[in-house]
């Protein structure tokens, strides 16, 4: 049997191909997945799928306002996007803007109400209510 080299790749296929390997190793190696992605945020920076996952692994990187700006350019373009709300809402939370926070996860939980939404909005919630006594 004869391995093939394998096909030259068409131009819209290596941006996806850096997107793809991105997702794959935005929790477990962050700073990985931001490299992968440069490409991908240099050719479509205004694409609300891309800033998303960046500022997934920024989060996840501790460039928490990194992350900030990347959320909410997601935010900006996509006002609906329920789950860039909840990350920026942690990344928020993270930066110790608790009023901030919690208000992008209520709209993340009105949007789409989860546990895990509802968890978060409970923990900030407490915090505050802490640090308001």
């Amino acid at each position: 049997m004869v391995e093939q080299e394998p096909a030259p790749q068409g131009p819209g296929e290596d941006p996806l191909r850096a997107f793809r390997q991105a997702e794959d190793l935005v929790r477990k190696r962050p700073l990985d997945a931001l490299k992968a992605l440069e490409p991908v945020l240099d050719a479509d920076p205004d694409k609300p799928s891309v800033q998303l996952l960046a500022g997934r692994a920024y989060f996840h990187s501790a460039q928490l306002r990194r992350a900030e700006r990347a959320l909410t350019r997601v935010v900006e373009l996509d006002p609906a996007d329920h789950y860039a709300r909840f990350v920026l809402g942690k990344t928020l939370q993270r930066l110790g803007r608790l009023v901030e926070a919690l208000g992008q996860m209520r709209m993340a939980s009105a949007m789409h109400p989860t546990p895990e939404y509802q968890d978060a909005i409970g923990e900030v919630s407490a915090r505050l209510t802490l640090d308001n006594r």
